[in-house]
């Protein structure tokens, strides 16, 4: 996903194959989050904030598992 962002700041990076193939795998993910946060000039953001969310959703299910797990112990 981290190169994908980064591809939006190279110019037509991402109409090439590689391109294509992350647009179709992180767009889907991206679109709720571009509906809400406009882009601020040429910076999507929401890009940024759709990682920081992918990253707490990863840490809250991990401490759910470590619950379980320490709970059935």
């Amino acid at each position: 996903m981290i190169v994908y962002f980064f591809m939006s700041w190279i110019p037509n990076a991402r109409e090439n194959k590689f391109g294509q193939f992350l647009s179709k795998i992180y767009e889907p993910f991206l679109e709720p989050f571009r509906k809400i946060i406009p882009p601020i000039g040429f910076i999507d953001i929401s890009s940024i904030v759709a990682i920081i969310a992918l990253v707490l959703f990863q840490r809250s299910l991990a401490n759910i598992f470590n619950l379980i797990i320490s709970n059935l112990a």
